[in-house]
């Protein structure tokens, strides 16, 4: 499959996609019992992985979206822009902020950092893809999908020049 000048092949099908959304979703469920919960999507790439998951949480939870840039192209730029920030809402309350990949760890810390200043009772990080080779941070990444090299992946969210968002499936760059 090409998405603008790049070949990509099949990497995580839907049926594996959803799988894995579905366990990650039991352990929420069963750890955040209690309520409490607001769910910190990170925009864009989390946003379609970020409304599976939410779909299949029985707990009582709010929803927020943020935004926070470091990537252009398939490197990221070493800098995090926070383009819609969190609400004042989660203070006190326990965050689960949802991300499509966790690699180096760098751009979270930052996010980390951000929603600590505002007081919640508990921050957690949801991952769908978690890069163990490339990370750097000094955090728990508490749920994860599953753990994958350092390949560059696209679809299901994740994209390449703000393309191949809208495939269903997860394709690795084929070069």
């Amino acid at each position: 499959m090409k998405v603008l000048d790049r070949n990509f092949r099949p990497f995580v099908s839907q049926e594996e996609i959803s799988q894995l959304v579905g366990k990650l979703a039991v352990s929420i469920n069963h750890d955040y019992a209690g309520g409490g919960l607001v769910v910190c999507p990170i925009l864009t790439g989390a946003s379609l992985f970020a409304a599976d998951l939410v779909r299949q949480l029985t707990v009582p939870c709010q929803l927020h979206f943020v935004k926070y840039a470091s990537y252009s192209g398939m490197q990221s730029s070493g800098q995090v822009r926070c383009l819609l920030p969190f609400p004042p809402s989660v203070e006190g309350h326990d965050v689960l902020i949802v991300e499509d990949v966790v690699d180096t760890g760098l751009s979270m810390q930052v996010i980390l950092n951000e929603v600590q200043r505002m007081h919640p009772r508990s921050v957690q990080i949801c991952t769908l893809f978690f890069k163990p080779a490339s990370f750097r941070g000094n955090y728990e990444v508490r749920y994860v999908g599953r753990e994958i090299g350092n390949e560059f992946i696209v679809g299901y969210g994740m994209d390449y020049n703000e393309q191949g968002r809208n495939l269903p499936a997860v394709y690795v760059l084929d070069e």
